[in-house]
């Protein structure tokens, strides 16, 4: 037994290059309870971060009352994290909505029946659909937590049934830049690489991305590796000192640390490093890419020299960083959120994938790339056209793309918006506040916590001619502003498939019931497309489904011969052993580990989902320019100059703002702050400053600190941390309550609003977003939420340390100085090692089928 609390990553199972990962089984119960008190355990994977890993669910007398990860699954080998082992279950306990919610007369809200709440939803969307505005008066911003069926339904809904372009999801916020990138660099969004690459990898690069705390299984990976034989070098590009950055010293790596928001002048400089030292394999390139004169021309200025003038790093860490890429024969490299939410993202994360195309390291064992994701299921938003996309990964500029879809969906293809590029997130959120998107239905996701610029997003949300549905488990903070709220079924009380980073499919069955009358969303779109009578162009039902298996079905067709074809999966197949990593069809019957081993990418102009776009304006190529690169199944080398970030520290703003993450919460907390063992890890929200900063500011340890940009302010206790000097990190999770739960906290008495009345949150404001700044990244329109100017200011004495964990990158500078982060005896955790090792991955094809259907 282990405290995971205190031990994040549990006990190492060391192993050398080439030699499978060791299984190790993680369970966690009710305390008093044993695996033999268990009823039945119900096959899932957690979906608290986007690792995807394998469990099964304990019920007992028809409760959910633990989890265990899954041996045999491919992703996780038996091991679960802090957030699945405590917070993927006991949320279950709480404050779940059990009814419909309806704002009265007197603007309260109260609760109602499902007749009459979705008869609220359809009477004003008919409404708005009979005016001159249509369909565009209508949005849709969903998740990238809910089932793949639940997504396509949606899909349908949207882009079939109603024709609106206005629709997208929170994955805007956290992987939109993933699929940009991969569309930019190979012509189609999906992963090239594998988790399997761990196994035989020689050197890990991290490129914004603290996978200690964001995707705690695979770091867990990486350190099996790094404590056996043979261990692979380490880099990590981090601003803080984190548990990646601590490997990164220890295996003769390097920890690059660039000022926020210049991460495009530090990968100029290595890919320029990398061809200057005639690192290039040149037959590859000349093979398999297109662009090589541009980008050699664009990076030759950016010198190690001129990097660490304007990164802020030192010369010969530029050089050592290259020369580790350069040198090493198997290279994964890993990108998230300290690139995607960044000055410009997409340019940054093309310049990750041309280092692999300039090498060839793609497609073999320990030659990968990982695009993350943040969510557990940002990979189905993208595949089945939740967001801004087709579904089925096809190009809105391909007429034919389009026809496929209308003829599926027995429509006219008129009725598919396709007229001009699909509205982003942050344009959705743009035409409410102008009032021409006047129908805002919202599932899954809070973005009055996770959107930037939160004054501005509660101003929106206030707007009386805009009409608000919520669907959720919980009253969130953005919940408490809508006109009406439908309780949702939840993981565990529902059926339904997802798939993860590296296009691994899992299966969730259903274990128990949702409370009181939760639907699940599959059954709430379908619902709603039902009472509007939507229709196919034969005056037929456009939507007949009504089982999650039906719409897996339906779903299959519509993959059929794109790069994530899924035709040859089933139900069936996801039982009871593994996840499945796609393409998956009669080619490739048991799954495809990695991609793009023949060096063959999906850039033909009939098969790419996008033309492309110029990485430093956004302006997006037309089919004929783009059929002129002739790029017959070659890679594009994408090329872009380095930009100042749009805010920069000035006299009165002199720090850099960045936000993030902590090991113990996901997202907003609605489901991990209700776990009694991650919200006393965390309870609530800090800010760190380094040392000497503190040091000048007058500020110790647990003082309060107001964090003010021109946009608002947050009052927190100071964690005198490990970052750079100049740099202020604040973590975004914690919203304007306390959630309820088994844990201190003001829990709200009423449902009536969201603030305070007078467009200010109530209570100390913590919310980082108060701070962050309306603007985007020119191609993948992801917010920059990590580069803000903020002046710092000491507020008052605290109340002892800042609540910041000691285990993670929050650790403070002095480790003595702060009590250790503990979960006590209900954290304890079962961790077995005899269980029999998983099967290995399928191997996958070396052929067109394999990376490039249809070419």
């Amino acid at each position: 037994m282990t405290d995971r609390i205190a031990d994040v990553w549990g006990t190492r199972t060391p192993h050398p290059r080439g030699t499978p990962w060791p299984v190790r089984v993680d369970s966690h119960l009710d305390a008093g309870l044993a695996e033999a008190d268990v009823d039945r355990w119900v096959q899932s994977a957690c979906v608290l971060c986007s690792n995807g890993c394998g469990c099964d669910i304990a019920v007992r007398d028809g409760r959910v009352v633990g989890v265990r990860g899954r041996a045999a699954d491919v992703v996780n080998h038996g091991r679960l994290g802090p957030k699945g082992l405590y917070g993927s279950w006991q949320w279950n306990r709480t404050d779940r909505l059990t009814r419909p919610l309806v704002r009265d007369a007197s603007g309260v809200l109260v609760e109602s029946d499902w007749d009459t709440a979705m008869g609220r939803v359809v009477q004003r969307s008919r409404e708005l659909l009979a005016t001159d505005a249509g369909a565009l008066s209508h949005a849709f911003y969903t998740s990238g937590q809910l089932f793949l069926e639940e997504y396509y339904a949606l899909a349908v809904v949207g882009k079939a049934g109603l024709g609106t372009p206005h629709m997208d999801g929170n994955t805007r916020l956290c992987t939109a830049t993933a699929a940009a990138a991969l569309k930019e660099s190979f012509g189609s969004d999906g992963q090239p690489g594998s988790y399997s690459d761990v196994e035989h990898a020689d050197a890990v690069f991290l490129y914004g991305h603290n996978m200690a705390e964001t995707q705690t299984v695979l770091w867990a990976r990486v350190l099996d590796r790094v404590h056996g034989a043979d261990p692979p070098v380490v880099v990590a590009v981090d601003p803080r000192t984190t548990k990646v950055a601590e490997a990164a010293t220890a295996t003769g790596g390097v920890h690059l640390a660039p000022v926020p928001g210049t991460n495009q002048a530090l990968m100029n400089g290595l890919v320029r490093e990398v061809v200057a030292n005639g690192w290039v394999d040149e037959e590859y390139v000349r093979r398999h890419t297109l662009g090589l004169d541009d980008l050699v021309a664009t990076v030759e200025e950016w010198t190690p020299e001129r990097v660490a003038e304007v990164c802020d790093v030192p010369a010969r860490d530029v050089r050592r960083a290259a020369e580790v890429f350069g040198t090493s024969e198997r290279v994964l490299s890993t990108v998230l959120q300290g690139f995607y939410q960044s000055h410009q993202a997409t340019a940054a994360s093309c310049q990750v994938n041309n280092l692999h195309l300039l090498r060839g390291l793609l497609g073999r064992p320990g030659c990968g790339v990982l695009q993350m994701n943040g969510q557990p299921t940002a990979q189905n938003t993208r595949e089945c056209g939740a967001d801004g996309d087709l579904p089925g990964f096809r190009n809105w500029d391909n007429p034919e793309h389009v026809r496929q879809l209308a003829d599926l969906w027995n429509v006219d293809p008129l009725v598919v918006p396709h007229w001009s590029p699909p509205t982003h997130a942050m344009q959705i959120w743009r035409y409410c506040e102008q009032g021409s998107v006047r129908f805002l239905w919202i599932s899954g996701t809070n973005p009055a916590v996770s959107l930037p610029e939160l004054g501005r997003i509660r101003s929106i949300l206030e707007r009386e001619d805009l009409f608000v549905v919520v669907q959720d488990g919980f009253l969130t903070e953005t919940a408490r502003y809508a006109d009406v709220v439908l309780p949702a079924a939840l993981w565990g009380e529902k059926q339904g498939t997802f798939t993860n980073v590296n296009r691994t499919v899992h299966l969730s069955e259903k274990a128990v019931d949702p409370p009181g009358e939760a639907r699940s969303d599959l059954d709430v779109f379908l619902d709603y497309a039902q009472r509007m009578d939507l229709r196919d162009r034969d005056g037929d039902p456009l939507i007949t489904w009504t089982t999650p298996e039906e719409v897996f079905e339906a779903w299959k067709e519509c993959t059929r011969g794109r790069p994530c074809d899924y035709t040859g999966l089933s139900y069936e197949q996801l039982r009871g052993g593994s996840g499945v990593p796609w393409p998956v069809n009669a080619d490739a019957p048991e799954g495809t580990d990695r991609l793009y081993a023949d060096g063959v990418f999906p850039t033909d102009p009939d098969v790419c989902e996008s033309y492309g776009h110029d990485l430093v304006t956004g302006g997006s190529l037309d089919e004929r320019t783009y059929r002129a690169l002739e790029p017959a199944g070659r890679a594009f080398l994408k090329a872009a100059a380095f930009s100042p970030p749009p805010e920069t520290p000035s006299g009165e703003f002199p720090f850099v703002l960045t936000t993030g993450r902590t090991v113990y919460h996901f997202h907003t907390r609605t489901k991990t702050g209700r776990s009694r063992q991650l919200q006393r890890a965390a309870p609530d929200a800090w800010a760190e400053l380094s040392v000497a900063d503190a040091g000048r500011l007058g500020v110790a340890e647990g003082d309060l600190v107001r964090v003010e940009s021109p946009r608002g302010h947050v009052v927190v206790p100071a964690r005198i941390g490990r970052g750079r000097d100049g740099v202020v990190f604040v973590p975004f999770h914690f919203g304007w309550f306390d959630v309820p739960g088994d844990v201190p906290g003001d829990v709200p008495g009423d449902v009536s609003g969201g603030g305070s009345g007078d467009g200010s949150p109530p209570g100390r404001p913590r919310t980082a977003n108060e701070m962050t700044m309306t603007e985007w990244d020119p191609v993948s329109k992801q917010p920059v939420l990590k580069v803000a100017a903020v002046r710092v200011v000491r507020a008052g004495p605290g109340e002892g340390p800042a609540p910041a964990p000691t285990t993670t990158a929050s650790a403070p500078a002095d480790p003595g100085s702060v009590p250790p982060t503990t979960g006590g005896p209900d954290a304890a955790t079962s961790e077995r090692f005899d269980a029999a090792p998983p099967p290995p991955p399928a191997p996958g094809r070396c052929g067109p089928s394999a990376s490039t259907p249809g070419s």
